[in-house]
């Protein structure tokens, strides 16, 4: 079986056949789990996966082989159901504990949140978006930790609404942020498919679209149609997206994708931060 031992992952780039070889029989014991909730097994599966798919390598997605597309396609909606069961666990924890927004920290990947945020926000401010007044997050989750910093380190006036399909998780998400009182007047949770908003979407100055919101290409260039069609002219959409061998996370936003959009960034992260981040913005007429 093919290995890692002689190589130097700061260095080099892994071999995209070693790299596949592995992420594949990752992504066959994950498929025997009979569980995607969060324990021991599933956590380690889940810590190697993310491990190997962050290791700097050539990894074309359109040149893999159809049966890995087929595994990958696979793997991203494990992916997508194990976290979001992941997050929901840790934001009903959070929320019972005496102070849910100091808490947010214990969330194991909160630090990748706080690099993603900083990153996104650097993003926003180099291009122009420095002080929004109003802001849409499309698939917000249990846990909103983008809504969450961005509100509190650096968009300290901005008004959230967070959009997420499932109830369940905007339930939770309200009761952490009901903890702050100042920071619940500017942040909202509403439960819609976004695919059934349309007018208010010209209300944002800028709308996030979480990078699991749509996990086909077919879904997420529907989702980007829809949201093009209803935003206001001017408004700017930060798409999150995925390259190279994280492409086994999360979906893919390629630049021909984005019908219509004058494209400012795509920001590939070399670090430990996985999604990619792509900001567009819709012309004025």
């Amino acid at each position: 079986m093919a290995s890692f031992q002689n190589f130097n992952f700061d260095t080099q780039i892994i071999p995209s056949e070693i790299l596949v070889s592995q992420i594949m029989q990752l992504h066959a014991s994950i498929s025997k789990l009979e569980s995607l909730r969060p324990s021991k097994q599933v956590n380690s599966l889940f810590t190697n996966l993310v491990k190997l798919c962050i290791l700097p390598s050539s990894i074309e997605i359109e040149s893999l082989p159809q049966d890995v597309k087929i595994a990958r396609e696979s793997l991203i909606e494990l992916c997508g159901r194990a976290e979001g069961l992941m997050e929901l666990e840790f934001s009903t924890f959070i929320c019972h504990t005496p102070n849910p927004m100091k808490n947010l920290i214990l969330f194991p990947y909160y630090g990748n949140y706080v690099k993603l945020a900083n990153m996104e926000n650097k993003i926003l401010k180099d291009n122009g978006v420095a002080h929004p007044k109003k802001v849409a997050f499309v698939g917000s989750g249990p846990l909103p930790l983008t809504s969450i910093i961005m509100a509190t380190h650096h968009m300290e006036s901005t008004h959230f609404d967070n959009f997420d399909i499932d109830e369940k998780a905007n339930e939770v998400a309200r009761k952490i942020v009901a903890s702050d009182s100042c920071l619940e007047k500017r942040m909202k949770f509403e439960t819609h498919d976004i695919m059934d908003v349309k007018e208010r979407l010209r209300e944002y100055d800028c709308i996030f679209l979480a990078a699991l919101v749509g996990m086909s290409r077919e879904a997420k260039l529907k989702i980007l149609g829809h949201i093009r069609k209803y935003m206001k002219e001017g408004g700017f959409l930060l798409a999150r997206s995925a390259k190279g061998a994280r492409a086994f996370l999360y979906p893919i936003v390629e630049e021909h994708d984005m019908v219509n959009f004058e494209v400012l960034t795509i920001f590939h992260p070399t670090n430990d931060v996985i999604n990619s981040v792509v900001l567009l913005r819709k012309p004025i007429a």
